[in-house]
């Protein structure tokens, strides 16, 4: 009698072992698949972040006027950081583009002292773009800004094709998800399906005899998730390690926000497969449970 209740604790403990290591699995492609998204988000912020303008100042502009038209650029809502480029400094990038000193040539120099700025990567798109040039052009001693709106109209539409893709791979793979996961589920309850069916005879109700399986293998989907971000995060450990400009990209809110997600998953997930599963076995006749 030991030794059989022995082989059947083994058994159940098999059984067990295999449904959570199944579920980590496919917690370990969702949260990898969130991880994608939030790294697509920062780099898009990052591309948009480093696109540069160049807010040209009039030929007579004293020092004095420069740091003052810096300092009011810098605090602007829409602006992220900026740099002052001398007209001899521009001078210089123009001889190393040209292969040859342009004031030789006109008897002049003809770069202009410009302050390069940076937007935040919230106002880097078309229509903001409109709004932060009429702006900037506004203020005394600004000759011109310019920028290259087809560059910038084609990274939008690139980032933007790039997250859409992200987003319906995301869904196709929830759903294969939740069906995997459901799959295994059944499967472990396939085999207390005459249980179910003896405690519909004895009287209980659908809720109550719901009630275990739902918490037994919502407790699964948060040992899943946890041993999931267990994983996750070893992976982002050694590419962190390998490559260290993935840290300047994850930050400590995304990767709360990617762990907190993927054991709600595993407890939504599992309980939802749960709630299906017993449902479909509540449903059956007597007859039924011996041909499914």
């Amino acid at each position: 009698m030991t030794k059989k209740y022995r082989v059947n604790k083994a058994r159940f403990f098999n059984a067990k072992l295999t449904s959570i290591i199944s579920i980590t699995l496919v917690l370990v492609l969702l949260g990898l698949t969130i991880l994608t998204l939030f790294l697509g988000n920062r780099i898009s912020d990052y591309v948009k972040e480093n696109v540069s303008f160049s807010v040209m100042l009039d030929h007579n502009v004293t020092d004095a006027q420069i740091a003052e038209t810096r300092k009011r650029l810098d605090n602007m809502p829409f602006v992220k950081s900026s740099r002052f480029i001398s007209k001899e400094e521009a001078k210089e990038q123009l001889i190393k583009d040209l292969g040859e000193d342009p004031e030789e040539l006109l008897g002049y120099n003809p770069a202009q002292d410009c302050i390069e700025i940076f937007l935040k990567s919230e106002y880097a798109n078309t229509d903001s773009l409109a709004k932060v040039s009429k702006i900037i052009k506004a203020e005394t001693n600004i000759d011109d800004l310019l920028y290259q709106q087809e560059a910038i109209d084609l990274i939008n539409n690139n980032l933007s094709k790039i997250t859409a893709i992200l987003l319906i791979l995301s869904a196709v793979l929830l759903f294969i998800s939740f069906t995997l996961i459901r799959n295994t589920i059944r499967l472990s309850i396939y085999a207390k399906r005459f249980l179910i069916h003896t405690m519909k005879l004895v009287g209980a109700v659908d809720g109550f005899i719901r009630k275990p399986f739902v918490k037994e293998n919502i407790m699964m989907g948060v040992i899943a998730g946890l041993l999931a971000d267990g994983i996750i995060f070893g992976i982002l450990y050694y590419f962190g390690t390998e490559y260290a400009d993935l840290k300047s990209v994850l930050i400590v809110k995304d990767m709360t926000l990617l762990f907190g997600a993927v054991i709600a998953l595993g407890i939504v997930i599992t309980g939802t497969a749960t709630v299906f599963s017993v449902n479909h076995y509540l449903k059956m006749d007597t007859d039924s449970l011996y041909y499914v």
